[in-house]
């Protein structure tokens, strides 16, 4: 008699989290173990922000379920909107999937709304990339959020892992696997330059960066303008250097930020700007430019693995591990165009050789599907709150 397969179900929202998850979810699909079940939500459905839903078809998945969310706005009460349709819309699709397992990367508000749905179904969730903190966001609230809502935790560091334990979580199901992105880099197969250049219509010059700029969730959308415009300032200083945009995510605000980049698109021809790039594309511009520039947690995760510098912008990101590539710099445009200067000065070079990734070194996928093929599941719903042994005074 055959074993049943675990039903594993994995919820993506957005251009960044589906890129990490893609090598687990086909090593899931290929396990003679598991049986791999995919919902998609948020801005993949969306046509203002690339409808990336087509790249997913075309890497060759079956999609089991759509959620479509209202991405029309970009305000507050559009996304608490939207976070209450997840929620509704989520309990309808779990009813129907009946999956064993739900498989959540990172602390977007579509997957806790998600979450929230999966809590009252009973179904046990693993979470990935929890324990890290982006001080800048509400992005930060969510994912402890989420580590709560979740009963198996999958983590990039041993730091991030003992932060995991500290919010109550019982150390055994909270597992160091390291960083998804580097293994995403070590199984693909990156574009040429020439093919590049072909492939999104543009020539690389002397110097080439990437540029992506998120809303500031926890400040308001003034102190978000003011930021992009300094940053804009800073780049418009540049010369003989072709500058890469990738458009913001979903959140609240993103609309302002889309239309001041393609504001200095239009006036500047070294400048060009996508919705999305895809996973392909855009590690392929990695491995070709010299530095990656904005308030993407790319540019602490995956940037580091191609010795290329990054400039983080603002506080965003502020609380994560950061490689020696890393220079942190306010926005501020002198600021901004000083480290972009410091990125091609011969020290910060030679710095980039002894350069190592703190997110590990690859192997995170393989580590995540044994656990998940050996994980006794039926065990996991009812948790106990893990209480660490120190005194308070």
């Amino acid at each position: 008699m055959n074993k049943r397969k675990n039903k594993i179900c994995f919820i993506t929202g957005t251009r960044a989290e589906y890129g990490l998850l893609k090598c687990l979810m086909k090593e899931v699909e290929q396990s003679r173990d598991l049986s791999l079940q995919l919902v998609v939500t948020g801005s993949h459905l969306s046509r203002i922000h690339g409808y990336t839903k087509d790249e997913i078809i075309k890497d060759g998945f079956l999609i089991d379920s759509e959620i479509e969310i209202d991405l029309k706005e970009d305000t507050n009460s559009s996304t608490c909107f939207s976070l209450a349709e997840i929620i509704t819309k989520a309990s309808g699709t779990f009813e129907r999937m009946k999956p064993d397992l739900i498989v959540l990367l990172g602390d977007r508000y579509e997957l806790l709304g998600a979450a929230s749905a999966a809590m009252v179904h009973r179904i046990p969730i693993a979470h990935i990339h929890g324990g890290e903190i982006t001080e800048g966001s509400f992005d930060d609230n969510i994912r402890h959020c989420l580590t709560k809502l979740s009963h198996i935790h999958f983590v990039a560091t041993e730091q991030y892992r003992k932060r995991v334990i500290q919010l109550g979580e019982k150390p055994s199901n909270v597992h160091n696997v390291g960083g998804l992105g580097v293994d995403a880099i070590d199984k693909i197969n990156l574009l040429s330059r020439a093919d590049l250049e072909k492939d999104i219509g543009i020539n690389f010059l002397k110097r080439n960066l990437i540029i992506t700029y998120h809303p500031l969730t926890l400040s308001s959308s003034e102190q978000t303008e003011s930021e992009v415009v300094e940053l804009i300032k800073a780049l418009s200083r540049l010369e003989n250097t072709l500058q890469i945009f990738t458009l913001p995510n979903a959140d609240p605000g993103n609309f302002r930020i889309t239309e001041i980049i393609n504001s200095y698109v239009n006036e500047n021809d070294s400048a060009i700007a996508f919705k999305s790039l895809g996973q392909l594309r855009y590690l392929s511009c990695l491995s070709h430019v010299d530095a990656v520039i904005g308030n993407s947690s790319s540019g602490l995760i995956e940037a580091p693995s191609f010795n290329i510098g990054t400039i983080n912008i603002g506080e965003r990101q502020k609380g994560r591990l950061t490689a020696k590539s890393v220079i942190n710099v306010r926005a501020d445009a002198d600021l901004i165009h000083n480290s972009i200067s410091t990125i091609y000065t011969k020290e910060f070079q030679e710095l980039l050789n002894d350069n190592s990734n703190p997110y590990g070194e690859g192997e995170a996928v393989q580590k995540i599907l044994y656990i998940l093929t050996n994980l006794k599941i039926e065990k996991l719903l009812r948790k106990k709150f893990f209480d660490l042994d120190f005194n308070l005074r």
